[in-house]
């Protein structure tokens, strides 16, 4: 450990020194003979050797304060010590609540939320609130009627959630029954809030309810009831010292036993003695003994921070623990820029020093813990004499922490087209790693400014596996850097990224007294605040924090003992550290569903087309997708297409030809870039659009969730026939392109196989009959794009009059000029469909795969179909009409021949 020497780095020497000498009785007869003698003895030659002099040491004293910034008089005096007033912070760690039941429950591990409008505030608090922890859930307005509460024996929600305490208790019976009922036979609890009203009630009662209320108080010095059965991530012994947000606080106190206060407070303006105070219940909970409804009443929002710990304490003790978040919190903080920095902000000796005392601080209260340095070797030994001496204290403590490589001259990476230049930049920093003894093994790796990263630089991730071996990093910029709550994990080409986390503090955050915001700021953001809710709401936390910090005031040595503090005195969370990689991996055995990434468009976020290469280009990304599904016409729709001037459609692929197959394959896992080069910036003038035709979107799973997250503006084209004539279509298709079980089977066999028949069989059959669903895909569609970007073809119609199609298209996508395709379309009967006019009377046709002839069906399998589909049919036709769309001739048909 390093020794801090007697010489304070604060204590540096006054610039100029004034005397302690007293004036003379005699001052005034002194001063004439004074200037005699200067009159004397000082000549024209003199005074301009002075006035040089005096300018040289101006412009040396500039430099130095100007070069090192004024950071470098901080006096270590003013270094604020992390908060400690927590009483429980020596005693062990209490045993929190399990809310699990053996019980066997019927309700869905989902939350209803009831608001009274869709934009209100504290609606809106709560919805982030569950999102921030991935906890599943529905917002329904307030109406006349409940929403369907029960899918056949099984309730749909494991707690219901009140926005308004008052609406609840104001329902009208019959409403008010259905859902008491619904509680009781589910065992579902009910979460209340009392909003803030203009009128002052005292001692009012809750209607229905042997209950009262006080509202519209200013209350301070909040406290828990150790107690209370509800407590579980949040923890009882401390007060909420000082005055709690707003002034429209509602209290309750009750005459029944079922009632038990979760929470208290005092008035503000009471000037009782101590030990007349009356705490008054500002959450309540009802243990249903009266009506066996369970019920957690809150006398206000969630705007104080320790309604947030209660809120998700009451789902999880109502939800019987179905909605109960795990207790580990895992830290993990990264000092990016190590050597980097200006003269004056970097790193002394004693800041080394305090660095790794902190370190054993945070190690009594985190196990595992260590700070994790990112380096940029350039830039070791760029400081003042006394920087440098504290690069040395670095490495020479280089055993007790944690290393990573940053970039060799802290550029960003995606700066650089050639995977050998930035292999070359890796290569400097791995040497001067090992000449030093820094370790070269963690496999953790993090780009500055997160360049590269996300949106995806595939250089950076090819260099980096070839230097480094590099298998994690973080980023705070997936899917976007705001709002926070929303950032998410991924892997490309074998690299875990995690998300980061900010803490509040930047490079240029180095003094408290200029905190943005002030002290105050920061202390709100650890105490309930921004940063304390950002360990609370995600399991893993990593942190981004730079060398500056560290240095200076040594701000975020301040911050993260006093937020580890405040987690241990508040709740019972358990905090632990361990390195990227072992982080890495648990975090995605809790989030296996986020392993796979979700494409933006980079130009539609202007963090990342800072951080995005100039060589890139995303203004030839299609406008228009042809999502199928297959068999119903989508090769002759996309020929028509490219037949318009305007249109453009992508360059082939060398294996599926016109189809890219992006978004439900895996090439979605090889990258942006590799979509993007099926649309480079020389196929199309500034006047052009283009498309891109895969019949298998149409059904894929992700696809409508990954297309409309890089092209949310596109419009998408549908073509339907008749569900029965394509299932039939698509098994000859397969036949005829030699699938072996297709060749064993019968279509009647395959269509009517059970779900005892072998695995490949029904595979085969769940692939013929699904896409014909049609309904349940476009609903999946129109989940994610408006109806307005949505057209659907009659597939008939397509084949009999394209000309009319096409027209009609032509106006959906507004584009000019508009073609007849009367003149480019020409019936061809040895095809026995249009085909494209070259040339006079000339034809140009599909392949001969299209237009193949089949044998007809038989009767028996198109009887099965046409019972088959009838609800998908019935399903389709109220949903085209519902969206304003005109339904289909063979639709219409169809559900008259079934009655």
């Amino acid at each position: 450990m390093l020794r801090m020497t007697g010489e304070n780095r604060g204590a540096r020497a006054p610039l100029l020194e004034c005397g302690s000498g007293e004036y003379s009785h005699n001052h005034k007869t002194l001063a004439p003979r004074c200037c005699f003698w200067l009159a004397s003895h000082v000549n024209v030659r003199k005074c301009v050797a002075g006035v040089m002099l005096l300018s040289v040491l101006t412009i040396l004293f500039y430099s130095y304060y100007v070069t090192i910034p004024l950071t470098s008089l901080v006096w270590r005096d003013r270094i604020p010590r992390p908060l400690t007033q927590c009483s429980l912070l020596a005693s062990q760690q209490q045993a929190a609540r399990d809310h699990r039941s053996d019980a066997r429950l019927r309700i869905d591990a989902k939350v209803l939320v009831i608001v009274e409008s869709a934009y209100s505030r504290l609606g809106r608090d709560i919805a982030e609130l569950l999102v921030a922890n991935r906890i599943r859930y529905k917002v329904e307005v307030a109406g006349k009627s409940l929403p369907v509460l029960t899918t056949l024996d099984k309730g749909r929600y494991g707690v219901i959630v009140f926005e308004s305490l008052s609406k609840y208790a104001n329902m009208d019976k019959w409403n008010r029954e259905l859902l008491d009922k619904y509680c009781r036979e589910y065992s579902v609890g009910v979460v209340g809030f009392a909003t803030p009203s203009e009128e002052t009630l005292v001692g009012a009662q809750l209607k229905g309810f042997p209950l009262f209320m006080h509202t519209n108080l200013r209350l301070k010095d909040a406290t828990l009831n150790a107690a209370s059965p509800v407590l579980r991530l949040a923890r009882a012994g401390e007060t909420a010292w000082g005055a709690l947000p707003g002034d429209h606080w509602s209290v309750f106190r009750a005459n029944s036993s079922t009632y038990e206060p979760i929470a208290w407070a005092l008035r503000e303006h009471d000037y009782e003695t101590d030990g007349e105070r009356m705490p008054l219940a500002t959450v309540i909970q009802d243990h249903g003994r009266l009506d066996g409804v369970q019920r957690v009443l809150f006398g206000s929002g969630l705007q104080f921070w320790l309604h947030r710990l209660l809120f998700l304490d009451a789902l999880s003790y109502l939800s019987h623990g179905q909605l109960s978040l795990s207790l580990d919190r895992w830290i993990l903080v990264d000092i990016d820029d190590i050597f980097v920095g200006e003269k004056g902000t970097r790193l002394h000796e004693e800041d080394v020093a305090a660095l790794l005392t902190s370190q054993a601080a945070l190690q009594r209260l985190v196990p595992g813990f260590r700070f994790n340095l990112g380096y940029s070797a350039k830039y070791y030994h760029h400081g003042t004499p006394t920087e440098n001496l504290g690069d040395d204290a670095l490495l020479k403590h280089r055993e007790y922490f944690n290393w990573f490589c940053h970039m060799w001259n802290h550029q960003q990476p995606h700066l650089y087209n050639n995977v050998s230049q930035l292999e070359a930049e890796m290569m400097l920093n791995k040497q001067f790693a090992l000449e030093h003894g820094i370790p070269t093994n963690s496999c953790y790796s993090v780009s500055p400014h997160h360049s590269g990263v996300y949106p995806v630089h595939e250089p950076l991730y090819e260099a980096w596996r070839k230097v480094w071996d590099v298998k994690v990093t973080s980023t705070e910029e997936y899917p976007h850097l705001r709002p926070a709550r929303l950032r998410r994990g991924f892997r490309h080409r074998g690299v875990m990224v995690l998300p980061r986390q900010t803490c509040g503090l930047f490079t240029h955050t180095l003094l408290l007294e200029r905190y943005p915001g002030g002290r105050h700021r920061l202390d709100r953001s650890i105490q309930g605040g921004e940063l304390f809710q950002t360990v609370i709401n995600n399991p893993i936390n990593v942190f981004m924090t730079h060398m500056s910090n560290y240095g200076n005031d040594r701000l975020a040595l301040y911050t993260f003992e006093s937020v580890v503090k405040f987690l241990r005195c508040w709740t019972n969370v358990r905090l632990a550290s361990a390195p990227p990689l072992a982080l890495a991996e648990k975090y995605f055995q809790l989030r296996p569903d986020e392993l796979n990434p979700l494409w933006g468009n980079p130009c539609d976020d202007i963090r990342h087309r800072r951080i995005w290469s100039k060589s890139k280009w995303c203004g030839t990304l299609p406008r228009l997708l042809v999502i199928g599904p297959q068999k119903t016409g989508s090769t002759a729709l996309y020929t028509f297409l490219a037949m318009h001037p305007t249109l453009k459609p992508n360059l082939p692929s060398p294996s599926t030809y016109e189809e890219l197959q992006f978004f439900n394959n895996n090439n979605y896992l090889k990258g942006l870039d590799w979509y993007l080069n099926f649309f480079p910036p020389s196929l199309t003038n500034n006047s052009q659009i283009t498309f891109e035709k895969s019949a298998t979107y149409f059904d894929g799973d992700l696809v409508p969730r990954r297309a409309h997250a890089l092209l949310p503006n596109a419009k998408i084209i549908a073509i339907l026939i008749s569900p029965s004539k394509r299932a039939y279509s698509w098994y000859q298709h397969i036949r005829s392109h030699g699938d072996p079980i297709a060749n064993n089977y019968t279509f009647h066999t395959i269509i009517t196989a059970n779900d005892s028949a072998p695995k490949q069989l029904r595979d085969l059959r769940n692939r013929c009959l699904n896409p014909g669903k049609y309904s349940h895909y476009l609903e999946r569609w129109l989940s994610e794009y408006s109806v307005h970007q949505l057209h659907v073809i009659d597939g008939s119609m397509l084949r009999s009059e394209p000309a009319v199609v096409m027209n009609t298209l032509q106006k959906f996508l507004k584009i000019s000029p508009h073609i007849d395709y009367n003149k480019l379309l020409k019936y061809d009967p040895k095809k026995g469909f249009f085909c494209q006019v070259v040339g006079g009377e000339k034809t140009k046709c599909l392949g001969k795969s299209k237009g193949r002839v089949y044998p007809p069906m038989e009767e028996r399998s198109a009887k099965f179909l046409r019972r088959y589909y009838t609800p998908h049919n019935t399903a389709l036709s109220k949903l085209l009409v519902r969206v304003g769309r005109p339904v289909p001739h063979w639709l219409k048909d169809e559900l008259s021949a079934n009655g």
